[in-house]
């Protein structure tokens, strides 16, 4: 298991396929903040609802210099397939091989009705302009998670 990124560490750079055509790397986003939000499955009820949250104000993001990056290890064909099901317009990183999980942390084991398992444990990484972690939420809860974040931003100049 990878040590538990904390605010101040500098992020892990990334290079991931993403659901809008291109590539997703962590030098994109030089100069910008960046929302980086780890999920469990395409698809499934809270992931799409957090997804969900996400698209609805990417446009307040967006007016504060922020961008927004969902990952999980789901493919391609599945992040385009679940972004175009719900409308979604953030960008959703492929992570096929667990790299930037494990990079993150956040691929971890955890336990259903008794049974162990590996899995992403829904996080999210508020990493500044220059590439520095400013917060960091794990174990997320969904409802009122994207309005947390949003809050956590530089007031509107």
């Amino acid at each position: 298991m990878s040590q538990l990124l904390n605010t101040g560490d500098p992020a892990p750079a990334f290079q991931l396929p993403n659901s809008k055509g291109g590539t997703a790397r962590l030098a994109d986003y030089a100069g910008k903040t960046l929302v980086l939000f780890f999920y469990p499955k395409d698809d499934t009820d809270a992931c799409t609802r957090e997804a969900l949250a996400f698209s609805q104000i990417q446009a307040r993001f967006s007016r504060k210099g922020a961008a927004l990056l969902g990952i999980s290890r789901d493919s391609i064909a599945s992040h385009k397939a679940f972004a175009k099901k719900h409308a979604l317009k953030v960008a959703l990183g492929s992570d096929e091989d667990g790299t930037v999980c494990n990079a993150y942390g956040v691929w971890t084991e955890k336990q259903l009705y008794g049974r162990k398992f590996m899995g992403i444990v829904r996080s999210t990484f508020l990493i500044g302009p220059d590439g520095v972690i400013r917060h960091v939420w794990r174990n997320v809860r969904v409802p009122g998670h994207a309005e947390a974040v949003m809050g956590q931003l530089a007031p509107d100049a």
